[in-house]
C-alpha cells in the first residue's frame, strides 16, 4: 500500500457536519481493507477530536497520513487553547457550555476516549493560540 494523505476542514459550531472527517477515514480504512477493530478506534478518536474542535475552537483541520503500518491523524486549531491540559484529560471534566450540554455534548470524556483508543497520543495547547493534538494507532495489534 502507498502512503495516503488526506486533508479535511472541521467546520466550528456545525453538528450537522461534525464527523463528516472521521467518516471518510473510516470509508477510506474500509476500502484498504484495514480491520474493523482498528478502523473503531481510530474513528471515535477522530469523531471525538472533531467534536472538540467544534464545541470549543471555531473549527480546526485534520491531517490524516495512512502508511503501510498505521495511521497518524493530526487535528489542529486556532481556538481559545486548554489552559490545564492535565485538568482536561480527567475523565468527566469539561468546560462546555449547557446549551452543548443539552444536545448531548460535552460529557468530558473527548481527551480521555482520544487517548483511550489510540497507540499515541500527544497534545499540545497554548492559551489563546490553539491546539494540536497527533493520534496514531497501528494496523498490526500487539
Amino acid at each position: 500500500m502507498t502512503a495516503i494523505h488526506q486533508e479535511y476542514e472541521v467546520l466550528g459550531n456545525n453538528f450537522v457536519s461534525a464527523g463528516s472527517a472521521s467518516d471518510e477515514v473510516k470509508k477510506t480504512l474500509k476500502m484498504l481493507g484495514i480491520d474493523p477493530m482498528i478502523i473503531r478506534r481510530i474513528a471515535i478518536a477522530m469523531y471525538e477530536g472533531e467534536i472538540n474542535m467544534v464545541i470549543h475552537a471555531g473549527g480546526g483541520r485534520a491531517i490524516v497520513d495512512i502508511d503501510p503500518d498505521k495511521i497518524k491523524v493530526v487535528l489542529k486549531d486556532q481556538g481559545s487553547g486548554i489552559a490545564d491540559i492535565e485538568l482536561a484529560m480527567k475523565d468527566g471534566y469539561s468546560t462546555a457550555p449547557d446549551n452543548i450540554r443539552s444536545m448531548g455534548f460535552g460529557a468530558g470524556m473527548g481527551l480521555p476516549n482520544m487517548k483511550k483508543y489510540t497507540d499515541r497520543f500527544r497534545i499540545e495547547s497554548e492559551v489563546g493560540v490553539g491546539t494540536e493534538v497527533t493520534l496514531e494507532v497501528d494496523f498490526n495489534e500487539k
